[in-house]
């Protein structure tokens, strides 16, 4: 039978020699923050937030923010104009003012990356319009806080239901605006590191095709882009043909 001292002393030390328990997971937060004692702060930060370290803008990061508050707000609005619950419009209505901030903030963050992210024309457009329904969204949620406010959230009757219109239209904006987001991000992979080198060549493309448009001497960057796309063919090809020899043998 084990004693009182045993028992303390496998709890805090585990069972084995994997340094586990309490002991192997002090020991490893204490090495962690005396590597990070040592490094830059930037090299810190890198170390801590990797994922945020590795954006190339803050837009990802504001971005969920006005989906979710301004999701919220609608369906709390909606739910306590049915319901009858005064209280709940009041906390929708905190979560349209924090929404309308956000949408500031995340359209000011992305103007400003539009700016600096490379893409190539195909991306262009659909840029232009996800630019164009975020203002959208940010012009209508502002109008709705402005008139709670100065209705003091009494809103009834035919003017509710007008709000609720607007705030649903709001809703589909904010849907659809997401939407053209995750496509350049998730089908072109705009603003993503392992896709930048075909990036930064489409977006020369877009640049010299602009310029040959204007009448100005260019060289198209098409080919560069096609090169970039058969240097992968081709290595899949020798992959494929080398696992096939290597089968075979």
């Amino acid at each position: 039978m084990l004693g009182l001292n045993d028992h303390l002393s496998f709890a805090v030390h585990g069972g084995g020699d994997n340094g586990g328990g309490v002991a192997g997971g002090v020991e490893s937060i204490l090495s962690f923050l005396e590597t990070l004692v040592q490094k830059s702060p930037s090299e810190s930060f890198s170390s801590v937030l990797p994922g945020i370290a590795a954006l190339q803008n803050i837009h990802p990061l504001l971005v969920h923010f006005p989906i979710a508050l301004l999701t919220l707000f609608f369906t709390l609005d909606v739910i306590g104009s049915l319901a009858k619950r005064s209280e709940w419009r009041q906390i929708a209505g905190a979560f349209l003012y924090l929404g309308t901030v956000f949408a500031a903030l995340t359209v000011a963050a992305g103007l400003a990356a539009a700016a600096t992210v490379a893409h190539g024309g195909n991306v262009h457009d659909i840029m232009e319009h996800h630019e164009h329904l975020g203002i959208s969204v940010l012009s209508l949620a502002s109008i709705l806080s402005a008139w709670r406010l100065l209705s003091k959230g009494h809103i009834v009757g035919p003017a509710n239901s007008l709000y609720l219109l607007l705030a649903a239209i709001l809703s589909a904006l904010l849907a659809f605006t997401a939407d053209l987001g995750g496509l350049m991000v998730y089908r072109y992979g705009v603003s993503v590191h392992a896709a930048d080198q075909v990036n930064q060549a489409a977006a020369q493309a877009h640049e010299h095709e602009g310029a040959a448009e204007d009448g100005l001497p260019a060289v198209h960057e098409e080919a560069e882009v096609d090169d970039l796309k058969q240097d992968d063919s081709h290595h899949d090809e020798t992959a494929h043909g080398a696992a096939g020899h290597h089968h075979a043998h």
